[in-house]
């Protein structure tokens, strides 16, 4: 059983840092900040991203004011909500609303445009120059006809004319959506006095009320203005009608807005293929057509088939101007004589009529399709329909939303929704689709309407219901789509100590951790090593090692040479990011060791500097290092080089997609494939290079990020991690690579799904698994069982000091064998925030040491929020926890180095609760972590057999399959793993134990 989360917090290791937490003093000079929206916001409230401002005026001109120091996204929010208003906006003053003010006003921009930081809280963004931060309560203001605009006053609600006649004759064309001021401002420049609004987005202009037009019920006039939510525009069959009382109208030739004489009739001599379809009647059962594309000044059949030639569309109606494939709504043919209002633009042709379109053709054909309805049948997969659904008050019942303006449909929102592991859909406006889970109805207080609320035609599907305003058409998933475990053993946290950025365990069974130096605390050293058998004894598990240059978000492997030295690669800025530093592990457990880092910038360095690149060992034995940036914040490099650099030579190879993804491919994803080519994984794409030329031999398709936006990335700064997926004898099966978590640019939102692909299968598509939360920044551990744990991050944001919020707690189990649906696992919560910069490896006794934690996020008073973290502490997996007694064996002297392909021995295994014919053997790579990049991950289940207590394992056939390296050896007796040794496997093919052969560096030989 797990343990209580009381006793969890009580057994702590004693381990101590070598220097106590309340001496270390940081700096804060040198650090990655970007500016972030707050995960959580008062009340309601949510961002509504960077908007235009002061385009015609304020957009928004209510309650304001300004505040030189104080100034936060919190208490603007708070300021506008005092006042009532539903908008709240930051720039260089808080400044409310209750609607968007000013043609221009409040349109979507790059967040990056908003990149003033708030005096209140610099890692806040507070608008820019004629940009607006923009935040929204969650409330619909109540909609009202305007009862008066500068010189024009309402007339109130007046209907249409009889026998399809307008009550006012000329259609009037705006720019953008539909608002009041747009349609008196455009009939007035028409030199018309009266103007009305209909049907939320039309505009129609005259100088008398004809053709028996006569006032209408206020309540008829109830659809809001398409461009202003917060105004009527009319109704169906319904003017809003405003009458001019200036003095100042223009004088227009011909007395302005004269229909024309004569009887309009259908348009003839049309450019192929295009021919008259008759005249239909519009609002029989809603609007006939699908895509309206506003009036004009000047309309004539010829230019509203242009605008919908434009638009790919086969059919034109002419009231407005309106395009679509087939007329929707159930629309009924009427009259010809019924259209005989004349076209603004050419008074002898006829533009519909009051409720009716002249329609036109460009196949010969007009098809009516019927009124829609819910689809109920032919379904896709196990979904039903479930009925018509409340939209939420404030916020949704579902929290993905997908806006599709021309093709969505409820198959389309159904299959994108189960795609990504979702058991509720639903469809909303037309067009746009959410996914969510069955339980968010009741979570969020949903309520049921009739069915009949829910009226809106797909634009990709107009036969069926899409939702209305409001108004969800969802469909529930029948049975398990996520079979998320939460087993009775779900392993238990124990804690211990530095604020480590890399951390590796070394063949000595010892870890070693690198933090900043130079950017860090002034009296770190910059590296240390836990022996974590002496945990009971602070000042004999830590020791102290020293640090040239800054390790600030380099790069590290384990090299294959005999002594398994590690390399750190490139660093903070300036000679640091040059850096090429070794450390020999020496020594045995329970003794200190005596090696320390090596390194001289003067005599060895990369060839160009890298701040975030990533190390791997080659199938060769070479090291490969990728990517990065010149320095902090600084240029992209995106380009690989090769270590050894042979004499008088370059290996640096500029890579045209690192540059053309740059920011979001920093420490990219590298693993060698069994056939030696290089898999490279970046921000969201994917390829293979030939190990020799590094030319590309595949791209893979672009992996798929969220549910709701196909853009999230999964490297740095949006920030997932991945690991190979095990190999067993006799390696016939493809390697599968396993990404899981990341994030997506703007608003940050944590990505909630693992993808998984065998990139050398003849057609590799990536997979997705839903997670059973949001993450960004885990720590993915491959574990002895074959089995990956999933710990530490946050719920939202991005990498980066300040950036992200929220931090997840719940480790997860992944379990690559079980059905898909049914593979993770959700285990115990670690105790610790693990942020920015933390990190988890696997322990030789099977266990993962998970530490760090550099988020630097705080409080409006300067406190952190998430403070940098010393503690380390060790999760016991369920496989250790459950009271099983770990198998032994013993490993000859002459079993630790393998060669491909070759018998080794181990004697002594024992067993104590199954036997050979059940044990299994794993290999695991030896890996250096940092933020997220298991470096040199490998799992590997070779073939071997047994003969009482001695078994012989066959190595791996080739460096394709294991390149050369050291490896964790395990014998697992049920779940259950050994204490591991470690084995060499495929020597040092390029001699890196002779290298570097300078004065200072320490070589092992080959």
């Amino acid at each position: 059983m797990p343990l209580p989360r009381a006793l969890l917090a009580a057994i702590v290791l004693p381990v101590i840092p070598l220097s106590l937490a309340s001496e270390h003093i940081p700096l804060h000079s040198y650090r990655h900040r970007r500016q972030t929206i707050p995960s959580t916001l008062p009340g309601a409230w949510t961002s509504q991203g960077c908007v235009t401002d002061n385009v015609n005026g304020r957009a928004l001109t209510g309650p304001n004011y300004a505040s030189g120091s104080a100034m936060t996204i919190e208490a603007c929010i708070t300021f506008c909500d005092a006042q009532n208003n539903i908008f709240a906006g930051v720039e260089y003053s808080v400044n409310c609303g209750n609607s968007i003010s000013g043609v221009g006003n409040g349109v979507a921009v790059s967040s990056t445009e908003c990149n003033m930081p708030c005096s209140g809280n610099t890692l806040q963004p507070c608008g820019g120059p004629g940009r607006l931060n923009l935040f929204w309560s969650g409330d619909e203001p109540a909609p009202t006809a305007i009862a008066e605009i500068q010189d024009w006053d309402s007339l109130g609600c007046y209907s249409e004319g009889l026998n399809g006649q307008r009550t006012l004759t000329t259609g009037m064309g705006v720019q953008g959506a539909m608002t009041t001021e747009k349609c008196t401002a455009a009939c007035f420049n028409g030199g018309f006095r009266l103007a009305g609004t209909e049907y939320s987005g039309e505009c129609f202009c005259g100088n008398a009320i004809l053709n028996g037009g006569a006032p209408a019920p206020t309540a008829d006039c109830n659809m809001p203005c398409a461009g202003a939510p917060t105004q009527f525009c009319g109704g169906p069959a319904r003017l809003n009608v405003y009458n001019y009382t200036g003095t100042a109208l223009p004088a227009i030739p011909g007395g302005g807005g004269a229909v024309g004489g004569g009887n309009p009739a259908p348009a003839t001599g049309l450019a192929a293929p295009w021919t008259y379809g008759g005249c239909w009647i519009d609002n029989a059962h809603g609007r006939a057509m699908p895509v309206g594309k506003g009036g004009a000044p000047a309309q004539t059949v010829q230019t509203c088939i242009a605008q919908c030639t434009a638009d790919g569309y086969t059919l034109a109606g002419i009231e407005y101007a309106i395009c679509g494939n087939t007329l929707v709504n159930g629309a009924v043919i009427a009259p010809d004589a019924q259209c005989n209002m004349a076209c603004s633009g050419n008074a002898t042709q006829a533009c519909g009529g009051a409720n009716r379109l002249s329609v036109y053709t460009s196949t010969g054909n007009v098809t009516a399709l019927p009124v829609p309805a819910p689809q109920t049948t032919n379904l896709p997969g196990q979904w039903q329909y479930r009925g018509c659904l409340i939209e939420a008050v404030g916020k949704r019942i579902f929290d993905n939303q997908i806006i599709w303006p021309t093709n969505n449909s409820a198959v389309a929102c159904m299959t994108q929704c189960a795609k990504f592991g979702f058991s509720a859909s639903g469809t909303e406006y037309g067009q746009e689709c959410y996914c969510g889970d069955a339980t968010d109805v009741t979570a969020n207080n949903g309520v049921w309407a009739p069915e009949a609320q829910c009226d809106t035609p797909c634009p990709g599907d107009p036969t069926h219901i899409c939702g209305s305003g409001n108004r969800l058409t969802t469909y529930f998933w029948n049975g398990t789509i996520n079979n998320w475990k939460k087993p009775a053993n779900t392993g238990r946290v124990r804690g211990t100590v530095v604020v480590p950025l890399i951390t590796t365990v070394g063949i000595n069974n010892k870890v070693t951790f690198l933090e900043k130096h130079g950017t860090g605390f002034p009296n770190t050293t910059g590296a240390y090593e836990l022996d974590i058998s002496l945990a009971h004894n602070f000042s004999a598990a830590w020791r102290e090692m020293h640090l040239k240059t800054d390790v600030f978000c380099a790069g590290s492997v384990i090299l294959p040479d005999k002594a398994g030295r590690q390399i750190n690669v490139g660093g903070w800025s300036l000679d640091s990011t040059f850096g090429v530093r070794l450390f020999t592990p020496n020594g045995v457990e329970g003794t200190n060791s005596t090696s320390d880092w090596e390194e001289d910038f003067n005599t060895l360095k990369l060839q160009r500097g890298r701040w975030y690149p990533t190390a791997s060992v080659l199938a060769n034995g070479t090291i490969l290092v990728m990517g990065g940036q010149i320095g902090s914040n600084d240029k992209p490099e995106p380009s690989l080089e090769l270590l050894p650099k042979p004499a008088g030579g370059s290996t640096v190879l500029q890579l045209p997609w690192l540059q053309r993804t740059d920011p979001n491919n920093l420490y990219p994803f590298i693993f060698i494939l069994p056939s030696k080519n290089v898999f490279v994984v970046y921000y969201n794409e994917a390829r293979i290079l030939d190990p020799t030329t590094f030319q590309t031999v595949k791209e893979l398709p672009n992996m798929p990020g969220a549910v709701n936006n196909f853009l999230g990335g999964r490297t740095y700064p949006l920030a997932g991690a991945a690991v190979p997926l095990p190999q067993r004898a006799p390696y016939t099966d493809p390697l599968e690579i396993l990404v899981c978590g990341g994030s997506t640019e703007g608003g940050g939102q944590a990505i909630d799904n693992c993808v998984r692909s065998a990139p050398e299968a003849a057609s590799p598509e990536w997979s997705i698994e839903r997670m059973p939360s949001r993450r960004v920044m885990p720590n993915m551990v491959s574990m002895p069982d074959g089995t990956v744990m999933i710990m530490n991050g946050a719920f939202h944001g991005v990498a980066g000091f300040g950036l992200a919020e929220d931090p997840n707690l719940t480790a997860i189990l992944y379990s690559p064998d079980e059905p898909k649906g049914s593979r993770f696992s959700i285990l115990n919560s670690t105790i610790v925030a693990r942020m920015y910069h933390s990190e988890a490896t696997l322990l030789v006794d099977g266990r993962v040491l998970v530490s760090g934690s550099d988020p630097q996020t705080n409080f409006e008073d300067g406190t952190p929020r998430y403070p940098e973290e010393f503690r380390v502490e060790v999760y016991v997996p369920p496989y250790l926890s459950e009271g099983r007694t770990q198998p032994t064996y013993t490993l000859p002297a002459a079993s630790k180095d393998w060669a491909y392909g070759g018998s080794y021995t181990i004697t002594n295994v024992k067993l104590f609760h199954g036997t050979t014919t059940t044990m299994r053997v794993s290999l695991l790579a030896a890996t250096s972590s940092t933020h997220g990049n298991t470096m040199g991950a490998r799992t590997i289940f070779p073939a071997f057999k047994c003969n009482g207590a001695t078994c012989t394992i066959i190595a791996p056939p080739n460096a394709g399959v294991s390149p050369p390296g050291w490896h964790m050896l395990f014998i697992l007796d049920g779940p259950t793993p050994s204490f591991a040794k470690w084995v060499r496997i495929g020597g040092d093919p390029s001699n890196l134990g002779n290298w570097p052969n300078l004065p200072g560096f320490t070589l092992p030989g080959v």
